[in-house]
């Protein structure tokens, strides 16, 4: 059965050239960034992507894609407090 997906930004999807150029597919928001570090809202959680000199060379939130170019270290995806859910021992004997 095929799904219709009319929300570009429904679909999430990293490409990485090397270390310079990275293009992410299904940007919600972008939280916060400066030439070190860049946080995003994806479709698949928070984005945090690391690096040296990186820049925002396009941006477009209604097709829901972001590139990034300069010295990329890392791609982190942080969990949402919302979806661990349950109290600290639920978690740690589940």
């Amino acid at each position: 059965m095929a799904y219709d997906i009319t929300d570009p930004a429904a679909v999430h999807r990293l490409q990485l050239e090397g270390r310079e150029k990275l293009t992410v597919a299904g940007v919600e928001d972008v939280e916060r960034f400066d030439d070190q570090c860049i946080v995003l809202r994806t479709g698949a959680g928070t984005l945090v992507v690391s690096g040296e000199g990186l820049h925002i060379g396009k941006l477009s939130l209604d097709g829901g894609e972001l590139h990034v170019d300069g010295h990329i270290d890392a791609l982190t995806y942080e969990d949402a407090p919302e979806e661990r859910g349950g109290s600290f021992f639920s978690r740690l004997f589940a």
